[in-house]
């Protein structure tokens, strides 16, 4: 029940919007022009009653400070957060979830505080909230954009039903340094499919209509140039050219802002010198000007207060100044907000209209969200029970795991596996393990709830299934918090493995990392299978080469030798809660893999950062028959697997390569066509990929650059013609002005099923 007081105070916001011949509590959608003109005048008539302290407050955003089913908070901290709630000086908590909490929480804020402003409810739901999908760089190894929306649908309806409104996903970053340990949070290397995904995920959690109580609003982080942090190490600098950002880190985050992501996220590098929290060309110039973006930017966990670390700031004043007037709407745990701006306000040294921009944006997504028409939308206990966890949603998850799953390697044959007959050695401690799988950033899951390798395969009754630890990968406990420990030393149980392996037909072996080897603050110097793993791998080997080896990481890992010897190799990234049925199902055939990888794998950690769309150089190929040019003198240029590789228990040929023209002026559309046939035995899928090149500009162009794919099913003996049309947007790019020029001259045009396809054809635009 909201309390007198705030009765009287939201029934004046209504008598201020009835003049302006509106109705408070008419809902309208927020997809029209109307509607979203309404919501600016509710916005403009609350703004009117506040206080400097209370618009300062809505800027304000706060973990989680207490169990609000125990007694009432301890500590001054915590003492301190609870009095600025019933103040109304917090604009919206984080970490806070389930119907009591939440229900808690808002209570504090509608009915104690002075105008009862309801609170936005925020939480990391990365890849699901309970009901767990693969991590985001699997699901873009699909390439299945219908599907990733879909998983962010059922994580949003999980996370909704638990009293939360707002994530802190998609992470849209682009990244070729698989050191970095949060490309595993990310869509990978390229800014064109990572533009698609961040388009389909900020769809699956938005929905159609915002109002609507099973969505979330989306949030596109971190912005801007995370994923280029210097030496792949995590919260480091970041430098690169104008060029790089607008053509590769920036196409994402403006597809996101097109999709009508209602807030972003800024990161924790710098960005040519500039600590982002606090960098104006990104947020006013760029995002709030150039793409005219009308939600609010929040900043990532106390970013803000570390613009002093940076030495941008000399204290939190200033760094509330600078952060403020760049743009950041939104103070994540920072403390910054809530105790300078206000009289940075008062001093005159930030214009109160820069305060009102930034609270006008956080309560339109508010009122876009119907939580100014009931507060408590979110709070259902009786849905939260029932739709959490439900049969459908495991469903999907498990769709998506199988579609997340690329065959890298399949020599022999030796996938599918037999369904009897067959005596098969399952080795690995990550094939019994039920946390791991679950993967990183999956903080309202429970721990061992993945269904594990050892479950899917046994649930094939058969073939005589043998399994063997191995050697352990990491000892004692793993937690988000906490770095894993990794095991060195420790070899017992290698015989008992070997003697598995020596009399099996096939052995199944299931390494990698642990779930929470990847991630936030998970950055690795070597990127090989941690600890023992590689030397059970060769010891394996040599008592039985009949190997399926099986990968459960959150980055590409250097397996050159394995790359070399294994003769099968399946990449099985951490794929949720359905981990164990998707990699059986996919083993024994009952599902043909189809992903495409969406990120290099290197040789070795040597090559980092290598990635497909690389530039020429000048001396790219050995022209002179000397030593002066761009290689190593001790490993190969060449990937280990390339971008957008993945093979098929099927195969498929290309054929009928036709660009409809050789001459097309520039504006024009151009027709690109190749059929496509499944020449093999089974039935399956291919993610046909186009890529251009550019061969002159004003500027150096990539070698390849992914411009259209199109997964298609086939039919074995089937043939279909996949067509493609290429405009402006495709053909242009942006200079070193953050223009965008389109540029006569000629091009070539790859199609095939990786980008190291040699099918190629060319036109000439004028």
């Amino acid at each position: 029940m909201i309390s007198k007081n705030n009765r009287i105070i939201l029934s004046s916001i209504c008598l201020i919007i009835l003049m302006t011949t509106f109705n408070c509590t008419t809902k309208e959608s927020t997809n029209t022009g109307d509607g979203n003109d309404l919501i600016n005048q509710k916005v403009d008539s609350l703004l009117a009653l506040m206080t400097i302290e209370e618009k300062v407050g809505q800027m304000n955003l706060y973990n989680g400070f207490w169990e609000v089913t125990g007694p009432m908070p301890d500590g001054d901290n915590a003492k301190i957060k609870y009095e600025h709630l019933r103040k109304g000086w917090v604009g919206g908590m984080l970490s806070v979830r389930g119907y009591d909490n939440v229900m808690k929480m808002q209570q504090i804020a509608v009915e104690e505080s002075r105008l009862g402003i309801p609170l936005i409810i925020g939480f990391d739901v990365i890849h699901g909230y309970k009901t767990l999908s693969p991590i985001p760089l699997a699901e873009s190894a699909s390439w299945d954009l219908e599907a990733i929306e879909n998983s962010a649908r059922v994580a949003a309806t999980e996370a909704s039903a638990a009293g939360i409104n707002w994530t802190f996903a998609p992470m849209v970053d682009i990244s070729r340094d698989p050191r970095w340990g949060r490309v595993m949070e990310g869509a990978g290397e390229d800014p064109y499919l990572g533009s698609k995904i961040a388009v389909a995920r900020v769809k699956g959690f938005q929905g159609e209509d915002l109002s609507q109580p099973n969505t979330i609003a989306a949030t596109a982080k971190h912005f801007a140039g995370y994923g280029f942090a210097e030496a792949g190490r995590e919260y480091n600098t970041v430098d690169i050219s104008v060029s790089k950002l607008h053509n590769v880190v920036l196409p994402p985050f403006k597809a996101a802002a097109e999709a009508g992501a209602r807030s972003f996220m800024n990161s924790f590098n710098d960005l040519n010198g500039d600590p982002v929290s606090g960098s104006t060309y990104l947020q006013r110039d760029i995002l709030k000007g150039e793409w005219n973006f009308d939600g609010f930017v929040v900043s990532d966990w106390a970013s803000i207060n570390e613009i002093i670390y940076w030495g941008r700031a000399k204290d939190k004043k200033e760094a509330a100044e600078i952060a403020s007037i760049a743009g950041s709407d939104m103070d994540m745990e920072g403390h910054v907000y809530v105790y300078e701006l206000a009289n940075l306000v008062k001093d005159g040294i930030v214009d109160e209209s820069i305060i009102d921009d930034a609270v006008s944006r956080i309560l339109r997504v508010k009122f876009e969200l119907g939580l100014f028409d009931d507060p408590y939308r979110y709070c259902n206990k009786e849905n939260e029970a029932k739709v959490i966890g439900q049969q459908s949603h495991h469903d999907a998850v498990l769709d998506m795991a199988k579609k997340s799953v690329v065959l890298l390697k399949n020599d022999n044959n030796l996938l599918p596996l037999k369904k009897e007959g067959q005596k098969i050695a399952l080795i690995g401690q990550l094939a019994s393990d039920k946390n791991s799988p679950l993967g990183s950033w999956r903080i309202a899951s429970d721990d061992n709830t993945a269904v594990s390798i050892l479950e899917g395969m046994q649930a094939y009754d058969g073939n005589q299934l043998i399994y063997e630890k191995g050697v352990d990968v990491w000892v004692g406990n793993t937690a988000f918090t906490k770095e894993v420990k990794i095991n060195s030393t420790d070899k017992s149980g290698m015989t008992e493995a070997l003697n598995a392996a020596r009399n099996a037909d096939v052995v199944v072996m299931v390494l990698g990392e642990h779930g929470f080897q990847s991630g936030e603050a998970r950055s690795r110097t070597e990127i090989d299978l941690p600890g023992l793993q590689q030397e059970l791998l060769e010891a394996v080997y040599a008592v039985n080469k009949n190997i399926v080896l099986v990968l459960q990481n959150g980055r590409p890992l250097a397996l050159e030798w394995a790359a070399e010897h294994i003769p099968t190799i399946v990449e099985g990234w951490h794929l949720g809660t359905q981990t164990g049925n998707a990699i059986a199902q996919v083993l024994y055939g009952d599902y043909n893999p189809s992903g495409k990888l969406p990120m290099t794998f290197p040789r070795n950690v040597g090559q980092v950062p290598i990635y497909y769309n690389h530039k020429n150089t000048g001396r790219a190929t050995n022209r002179e028959g000397n030593v002066f040019w761009s290689h190593y003198i001790d490993q190969k240029n060449t990937p280990l697997y390339p971008f957008g590789h993945g093979l098929s228990y099927t195969k498929f040929e290309y054929s009928d390569f036709k660009i409809e023209g050789s001459e097309f002026i520039i504006d024009s559309d151009i027709e690109v066509s190749v059929t496509v046939s499944n020449v093999g035995n089974f039935d399956g899928k291919e993610v046909v990929q186009l890529y251009i090149r550019d061969l002159v500009g004003s500027l150096v162009r990539p070698v390849k650059e992914l411009k259209g794919f199109e997964l298609v099913s086939l039919k074995k003996g089937e043939s279909k013609t996949i067509k493609f049309i290429l405009t402006s947007k495709e053909l242009g790019y942006y200079n070193n002005s953050g223009e965008f020029v389109i540029e006569s001259g000629e091009f070539e045009i790859f199609v095939g099923g990786s980008s190291d396809t040699k099918l190629k054809g060319g036109f000439t635009l004028k």
